[in-house]
């Protein structure tokens, strides 16, 4: 019977690459692994999917009774429904300790690093197995995604390290240009419905007795947004009522200027203004130097619930 690994709901590159990444490397160790995904991917992941070769986990949306490991989260508001009847033998995480426990001993990895993918490198060097040359791309590629191409707080020496080191493995001189390429690919935004758009890079987070979602976009140029904003804000609204939550966020982050612009549904505004020190303006705020939701969001909007 195989294991299954796979990453958050709404998943990231970072989720589907360290899908891929780990599963090779479980298997490599001699054991019987399949990579998989709970959701539908960004054009961003296509993007690296389709630049290095790699094929896309199947989707699967039920785990009960298999053996499977997770990556890059340890929130049940991100795991499958039925992720209790699972056997979740091991995590590999770059965010906060989740509210995910389990039946049985497993193996973790939980690192302060800017990309899951990050510590996949260091479990593959542990073991002194050797990343094939897609794979290398591709998890190189999922942390310039996370660590914003090292403009994030997030990001470490740890992480450059890694890229540096997944560079020549793969065979890229300038993966900054190819870190650019990408994030050029991830503000496409034409076309897709809000939807699409709010629910991209969407998380749901326990804080207190309420939930709060909290969804970011990030772009070099936020003026794709100007015609589509009012209609990106209605939908926040429609997921904020379909999923009874306290709070939507939704983080139009722009790279180049290094700052995020919030749109914001909420039961009350002032945990939002309390907790970043603003005054919202027709439920919105500019949030100079924020890039990261894991480190400059959730953190400081916790505390508020």
């Amino acid at each position: 019977m195989s294991t299954y690994v796979f990453g958050h709901t709404n998943p990231d590159s970072d989720s589907i690459v360290g899908a891929i990444s780990l599963s090779y490397l479980k298997n490599a160790l001699g054991e019987d692994t399949v990579p998989t995904r709970q959701g539908k991917i960004s054009p961003e992941t296509e993007f690296i999917l389709n630049k290095f070769g790699g094929k896309l986990p199947e989707l699967k949306t039920s785990y009960a009774g298999e053996e499977v490991y997770i990556i890059d989260y340890s929130d049940l508001a991100q795991a499958p429904e039925d992720i209790l009847e699972a056997t979740v033998l091991g995590i590999v995480d770059h965010h906060k300790l989740g509210d995910l426990t389990t039946a049985t001993p497993l193996e973790c990895w939980i690192r302060p690093v800017g990309c899951s993918n990050t510590i996949v490198k260091e479990m593959y060097d542990a073991a002194g197995i050797e990343i094939p040359k897609d794979i290398a791309g591709m998890m190189l590629c999922a942390i310039l995604s996370d660590t914003v191409i090292f403009k994030s707080p997030t990001c470490t020496k740890v992480d450059t390290k890694a890229c540096k080191e997944l560079a020549l493995i793969a065979g890229i001189e300038d993966y900054k240009a190819l870190g650019m390429e990408m994030f050029i690919v991830k503000s496409a935004v034409q076309g897709a419905t809000p939807r699409e758009l709010t629910t991209r890079d969407y998380k749901e987070f326990a804080m207190g007795d309420t939930k709060v979602g909290v969804g970011q976009l990030e772009v070099v140029d936020l003026k794709v947004f100007d015609d589509m904003k009012a209609d990106l804000h209605a939908d926040i609204k429609k997921i904020k009522e379909e999923s009874g939550l306290h709070t939507v966020m939704l983080l139009l982050t722009d790279i180049m200027t290094e700052g995020s612009q919030i749109l914001v549904v909420s039961d009350d505004n002032s945990k939002i203004e309390n907790a970043f020190d603003i005054k919202l303006e027709n439920e919105e705020a500019w949030l100079a130097g924020v890039l990261s939701r894991k480190k400059q969001i959730i953190p400081f909007l916790q505390p508020q619930f």
